[in-house]
């Protein structure tokens, strides 16, 4: 284990703010770079909804809605470095083998977020939107203000961004010996179910939506299931590669 593992309470919470503020700096700098194309990135976040077009309720609606915009993509732009800045903040705790893993945590952790938020971009939100504008009659006219859009497409991208971060979390604790393959099957029956629960709590209220937030939720847990008995099958086998070389060691030394 890492010599920083011996750091006092105070220590680590200079070092929690260390990288909050770092995450915080990146964020700021990434934002300002994103509010000179926010008009650009606001055409981009209305292709969902198609046609329809949007509205602001008050003066300062539509300028809010270039900040909302701008801080949104800044997070989402800012990911590597946030994801990099948790890692260093746990390093302390690893062990040493365990800190090369790094490198594929960040590509991988960023590569399943960018799916998952395309996922959500290119097929959830024009279904989902379409479907609860179907309700609109010849009285009921949607009027969609710019910042309540802003504010649930990018929810929903967030969160299925999440979602299909759901296999490189679980191998990564896999790997680095915190749960096993046996306890995710055990547990297969509460995930099905919290990932219902879940779609229901933040995808729009139509049955389609939901199962497409939970079918993903689901179908990764699978596969991390699957790989994390990979893992560990070829852990047992270094393992018993290990020990076997061991054995001969100490015959050879008896002799």
């Amino acid at each position: 284990m890492s010599g920083d593992s011996s750091m006092p309470l105070t220590g680590h919470l200079t070092e929690l703010r260390n990288r909050i503020l770092y995450i915080l700096g990146t964020i700021l700098v990434v934002f300002v770079g994103a509010y000179y194309f926010s008009s650009e990135l606001l055409t981009l976040m209305q292709r969902p909804i198609a046609d329809q077009k949007l509205v602001f309720l008050s003066p300062t609606e539509a300028f809010f809605a270039h900040i909302k915009v701008s801080f949104f993509a800044a997070v989402f732009i800012s990911l590597p470095i946030i994801l990099v800045q948790i890692w260093r903040f746990c390093a302390p705790g690893l062990m040493d083998r365990e800190k090369r893993y790094i490198v594929p945590f960040v590509f991988f952790s960023t590569l399943s977020f960018i799916i998952g938020a395309l996922f959500c971009y290119f097929l959830i939100l024009p279904y989902g939107l379409a479907f609860l504008l179907s309700f609109a009659t010849e009285s009921l006219t949607p009027q969609i203000s710019i910042g309540f859009y802003i504010s649930f497409a990018f929810k929903l991208i967030f969160t299925f961004g999440l979602v299909f971060e759901v296999p490189i979390v679980t191998i990564l604790l896999v790997q680095i010996g915190v749960i096993t393959p046996d306890f995710l099957s055990k547990n297969r029956g509460y995930v099905i179910v919290g990932a219902f629960v879940m779609s229901a709590l933040l995808t729009p209220p139509d049955v389609v939506t939901q199962v497409f937030l939970a079918g993903p939720v689901i179908v990764l847990f699978e596969i991390s299931i699957i790989v994390s008995k990979i893992i560990m099958r070829r852990k047992k086998k270094r393992q018993e590669e290990w020990e076997k070389e061991w054995d001969d060691d100490e015959d050879d030394n008896s002799d």
